[in-house]
């Protein structure tokens, strides 16, 4: 194994060894200790830093181990900066970012088909104590600091785990083995009686009567408001968009955008409404009960359909097509209250389980209709789905290159793929493209409400007003992204981000390539390079346009 090869497997293994879930919900086995140790950032951040300057001094042998040198530079950094940022020592939500939450989401997950899974589950189970003791640690520490979350986040979290302490008859943590094991039911049930909820009693205790007590108000939720806030936004944007532009800048492009999306608004509006008025609408788009759903099963079978269609057509777009199968199902009731619109979870590598596309249906007679066409495409077909399954099956690049995540690559494409899906033909009719639009106002006024919230100082109610005021979106996804963005700084600006990216890398490659440019080919490799950040994949992409020119003209 070459000396790029070799260190790409070596941070996989730290990156492992530091996220132990991470292999096991992509079935490549388990890890001695399954849950995070919050505890070990230290170490860990040393070691990210060692191992990243000896990937800087490596020499690629081959054009390919060179785009995995680029890659592994960024993912080492990447992880140092997290690290820094220190967002677990404040993050408490009702959402997966929160740490409680994260346990609920995620330990579901992995299969628990044979003994060996479902003996490692209650080995997990009696992990929980520690891994939320030691979250807890995390928070004192981040109050000593001044790094206190705000009050409305810490409300959520004390209600999530309040949901879940109420209920503990349909607890997501129990888990049916695909065999007969004996003495498995009865343990299971004592762990999660003895020892889980027990846990999550604590921490919500502490929720209560030590945190909330210390958080910030609804006029102070970005962290800007943190000692060193400001520096920790800015390169939380990196990370996540993996480029180099500024809060400033980016606040900028989601202001632009905003703007222009009014016309596109105006044009179909005419058709749809018979008005060009912006805020008619808007409020039609909103309160027009027509654009309701009856109930969660009608919004599940309206993603199902959409997906089927774009199943159809994909053949014509893209030249490598995964076998996988996507399932579309409910998002956990658990979660769904404060839960985000919709998230897809990738196949493992064993195949124990398909890609899973999850809806939110909570409430979904006042969730919109026009919107459910544009996120199916994005989560599923020819979104996520399409590209994680790609990515998993690119068996001659190394692992890391197929399962990391680099969200301004992974989201990116997602947003790319709700107007492609214009493209491809596959939105139902006028209405829907309204949808795409929303989602496309949704994503523009991320880039304005993240970057308002975390560096410019913005109230929750300011960046809830101006996507009230910008965006079609109900007002009861408005708050439930709003606080999303408040619980992640700087995930939220990926989407975008990686989209303009993507899109002037195929506008460059089209005025590059001519007649020679085939859509199919470019959307090949844009998924074929396997999961990298944004300045990598332009490397990728233009020594693709480079050798594609070189060819002569196409027969």
């Amino acid at each position: 194994m070459s000396a790029v090869n070799e260190l790409a497997q070596e941070f996989l293994d730290l990156h492992f060894e530091h996220q132990p879930m991470a292999p096991l919900l992509l079935g490549l086995g388990i890890q001695e200790k399954q849950l995070p140790d919050f505890g070990a950032e230290a170490g860990y951040r040393a070691r990210y830093v060692e191992l990243g300057r000896r990937v800087e001094a490596a020499e690629a042998e081959s054009a390919e181990e060179e785009v995995t040198r680029l890659a592994l530079i960024d993912f080492a950094r990447s992880e140092v900066a997290k690290i820094d940022a220190r967002v677990t020592d404040f993050s408490v939500s009702d959402m997966q970012v929160g740490p409680a939450q994260h346990l609920l989401l995620t330990l579901p997950v992995p299969s628990v088909a044979d003994e060996a899974g479902a003996r490692a589950h209650l080995d997990r189970l009696r992990e929980v104590p520690a891994y939320l003791d030691a979250a807890i640690t995390r928070h004192r520490a981040g109050l000593s600091d001044g790094l206190r979350a705000p009050e409305f986040l810490v409300d959520a979290g004390i209600a999530g785990m309040e949901r879940y302490l109420d209920a503990p008859e349909d607890d997501p943590l129990r888990l049916s083995p695909g065999v007969e094991l004996p003495g498995y039911a009865e343990e299971q049930d004592r762990l999660l009686a003895e020892v889980v909820r027990p846990a999550f009693q604590r921490y919500h205790d502490f929720l209560v009567s030590e945190l909330k007590p210390g958080a910030r108000g609804p006029d102070q939720p970005g962290l800007c408001w943190q000692p060193g806030g400001k520096e920790r936004y800015a390169s939380l944007a990196r990370v996540y968009t993996t480029t180099d532009r500024t809060p400033e800048e980016l606040h900028a492009t989601g202001l632009e955008m905003i703007a222009k999306l009014a016309d596109e608004y105006r044009e179909l509006g005419a058709r749809v409404f018979g008005t060009e008025d912006l805020p008619e609408i808007f409020r039609r788009l909103r309160e027009d009960p027509k654009l309701r759903w009856r109930d969660g099963e009608e919004l599940l079978d309206a993603a199902r359909a959409a997906i089927r269609r774009a199943e159809a057509v994909a053949p014509q777009w893209f030249g490598r097509i995964p076998e996988q199968v996507c399932e579309v199902t409910s998002i956990p009731e658990s979660e769904a209250a404060g839960g985000t619109i919709a998230y897809y979870i990738q196949p493992p590598l064993d195949g124990s389980r398909p890609g899973v596309y999850y809806a939110n249906t909570h409430r979904a007679e006042e969730r919109p209709r026009h919107t459910s066409e544009a996120i199916a495409f994005h989560e599923a077909i020819p979104g996520h789905h399409f590209q994680l399954c790609t990515a998993l099956g690119l068996d001659h690049l190394p692992l890391v290159r197929r399962i990391m995540a680099v969200d301004s690559y992974l989201e990116g494409w997602g947003l790319y793929t709700e107007r492609l899906a214009d493209e491809m033909g596959l939105y139902s009719d006028d209405v829907s493209r309204l949808g795409m639009l929303t989602q496309d106002s949704m994503r523009a006024g991320r880039l304005v409400v993240d970057t308002g919230m975390h560096a410019l100082g913005w109230s929750r109610q300011r960046a809830v007003d101006f996507l009230v005021e910008h965006t079609p979106m109900a007002r009861l996804e408005i708050e439930l992204e709003i606080d999303r963005y408040a619980g992640c700084p700087g995930q939220a600006l990926a989407y975008m981000v990686g989209r303009l990216e993507i899109q002037r890398l195929r506008a460059d490659a089209e005025r590059s390539l001519g007649e020679r440019f085939d859509i199919r080919a470019f959307h090949d490799v844009v998924l074929g390079a396997g999961i990298v950040p944004l300045p990598v994949l332009e490397h990728v992409v233009r020594t693709w346009v480079a050798e594609a020119g070189s060819t002569g003209p196409r027969g």
